[in-house]
């Protein structure tokens, strides 16, 4: 009987097994993870993937000063008194723009909080002051020291794995899109038996070459080779444009391809020098030859220059007789198009001196100068208004300009003339500027400068210049009769606050948002308030006018649509009993904003 019941177990048992066996697939049979692909947690290479998909913080030092964290966007900064939102990356090149106006001014960059931080294993916590953002980042390490983030090697998304239980059986596959999905594929590796990659993948290098992986151990040496290979610019250093991709051939290029080159900045030991350049244009030429002319060509002088070295250690050597505050072996920080008509080349040494050449790319600036040549050349001019921190008007008030079409100039007072030279040339924050060198003499020194054109009409030009060194506004007026005591602006007031107004047009950067004032009628009271109505909405502001009708203040709070008009420093164009154009150039990227307004 035991027997018998023995055979018949054993029969059940076997068939059984007989029917899991055929419940498998062909495909449950063939996968069987190979033991030298499995990642397992915590083995060098799964280390190396984790640091190779941390979250890169390094990016936005210029808001947290902390290269394991990042700001969570958007976030809101007052970068030097001006609020900006930053909501995607080229934010950041607009908190440098703002830092980079003046090199000798203190920057700051507030954080309106609370703010959202990730951390460098993608995991996220609200912060709400400076001393809880100082006590997260405070094991950071600092500029430019090592540490675990791999940032000189990328994956290509989508990468696959597989993944196996006990059995080794197949029991999941697993698709990874992004850094964080990767690290949290690594940071799970414990929950399961065995995981494989679906080679091959394709990673990325710094220089944007790939190389296509068909291992876990060819994995693990593309990384390995890769770490620190590159800069990986985890530093808080705001002028920190890297050159990675400059070169000497492209210096060459840069500079032998424009003429009239000039210098924009100059800082030797904290002195601000360009302005003793004004009027002295630099021709590099392919033969390691630099010429320099000033006084309209009268005078010149020739040198050399070369250029050695590769990234971010090309030296530019530059030897000209007489030029010693040029002469020197620089460093080269930047090579800029701001546009299709003018480019910038930015040279360091250390972190005080700098020297920048400027050039439009052609010999008369291709800019559009016929209506300032024409009005600058035709007739006497006087000084009637000059400001510099305070009204210095009165200085020249005894002087008759003349100003040829061969670029010289002449200053004529009792005591005799004085001979200088003027050319026309890109402005700062006006398309249009005005170079005038009058010599040392005094009062005319104060005179040199490159100024940016307000207005131009043949009876009045208006200049502005915002000094190098502490940011203030410095302002000139040209005009056809002698300074009485006032200038051709300072009836403003009475302008503005004569009769209704409209917004004929507004243009923020290169959108055109007038319609958004239409039916707005606005009355600027001489009190200093000022009021927009359209029948059923009422914006109340305040206005001012200083500078002597050269600037103008709006603020209408937060009154929509006229909190678009709030501003400190409107520059006034142009100005007529009828017309009154604004404009302001934007703190961030240096958008130009134009309000126009008319009389009713």
């Amino acid at each position: 009987m035991k027997t018998q019941s023995k055979s018949i177990y054993l029969f059940l048992s076997l068939a059984i097994m007989l029917l899991i066996a055929s419940c498998r697939t062909e495909d449950d049979l063939s996968i069987d993870p190979p033991a030298d692909e499995n990642i397992e947690a915590d083995s060098a290479v799964a280390q190396l993937m984790s640091r190779t998909a941390f979250n890169d913080g390094s990016y936005d030092n210029i808001i947290d000063y902390a290269s394991c964290v990042s700001v969570e966007l958007p976030v809101t900064v007052t970068v030097n008194g001006i609020e900006l939102t930053i909501t995607d990356d080229s934010g950041y090149q607009d908190i440098e723009d703002i830092i980079d106006l003046f090199d000798d001014d203190v920057d700051s960059v507030v954080i309106t909080y609370p703010i959202t931080i990730v951390l460098s294993d993608y995991s996220t916590v609200m912060v709400n002051s400076d001393s809880e953002l100082a006590a997260l980042t405070v094991n950071c390490v600092g500029d430019n020291i090592d540490d675990d983030d791999i940032e000189c090697i990328d994956f290509q998304y989508p990468i696959t794995a597989s993944a196996f239980d006990e059995n080794n059986e197949l029991i999941l596959t697993i698709t990874i899109n992004n850094d964080n999905e990767m690290y949290n594929f690594i940071d799970d590796l414990d929950d399961y038996a065995a995981v494989t990659i679906n080679f091959p993948i394709t990673v990325i290098f710094a220089d944007d070459s790939t190389q296509t992986i068909n291992s876990i151990q060819e994995l693990a040496m593309a990384i390995e080779d890769a770490d620190d290979t590159c800069d990986e610019d985890d530093d808080n250093d705001f002028n920190d444009d890297d050159c990675d991709n400059c070169t000497t051939d492209l210096l060459s290029d840069t500079l032998t391809q424009c003429p009239n080159w000039y210098i924009d900045d100059l800082e030797r030991n904290d002195d601000d020098l360009e302005d003793n350049y004004s009027g002295y244009l630099f021709s590099f030429n392919a033969d390691n030859t630099v010429m320099v002319s000033w006084n309209n060509g009268a005078q010149t002088e020739s040198g050399t220059w070369s250029a050695s070295g590769s990234g971010n250690n090309i030296s530019f050597d530059i030897s000209i007789p007489g030029f010693d505050d040029v002469n020197d072996s620089w460093i080269l920080h930047e090579i800029e198009n701001d546009d299709d008509d003018e480019l910038e080349v930015n040279f360091r040494i250390g972190d005080d001196d700098e020297l920048e050449f400027k050039s439009n790319c052609s010999g008369n600036g291709n800019i559009d100068d016929s209506a300032l040549v024409n009005a600058l050349t035709n007739g006497d001019w006087y000084v009637t208004y000059f400001f510099d921190d305070t009204d210095e008007t009165a200085d020249f008030s005894d002087y008759v300009f003349n100003f040829a079409s061969d670029n010289t100039a002449t200053a004529t007072d009792s005591s005799g003339s004085t001979n200088g030279i003027w050319a026309s040339t890109s402005g700062d924050t006006t398309p249009l500027g005005l170079i005038l060198n009058f010599g040392t003499s005094i009062p005319l020194d104060e005179l040199e400068d490159d100024w940016d054109v307000l207005e131009v009409t043949n009876d009045i030009i208006r200049l502005k210049d915002i000094s190098g060194g502490d940011g203030s506004e410095d302002f000139l007026t040209f005009e056809r009769t002698p300074f009485e005591g006032g200038n051709g602006n300072d009836d403003l007031v009475n302008i503005l606050s004569d009769g209704l107004w409209i917004v004929a047009s507004y243009i923020e950067d290169s959108d055109n948002q007038t319609g958004n004032y239409t039916g707005y009628e606005l009355d600027f009271d001489s009190g200093g308030t000022v009021t927009a109505s359209n029948g059923s909405n009422t914006n109340n502001g305040t206005w001012s006018v200083f500078s002597n009708g050269n600037e103008v203040m709006l603020d209408f709070g937060t009154d929509m649509p006229f909190q678009e008009f709030n501003d400190d420093d409107w520059d006034v164009i142009s100005s007529s009993d009828t017309e009154v154009v604004l404009q302001d150039v934007s703190g961030g990227g240096g958008g130009t904003d134009t309000l126009t307004l008319q009389k009713l």
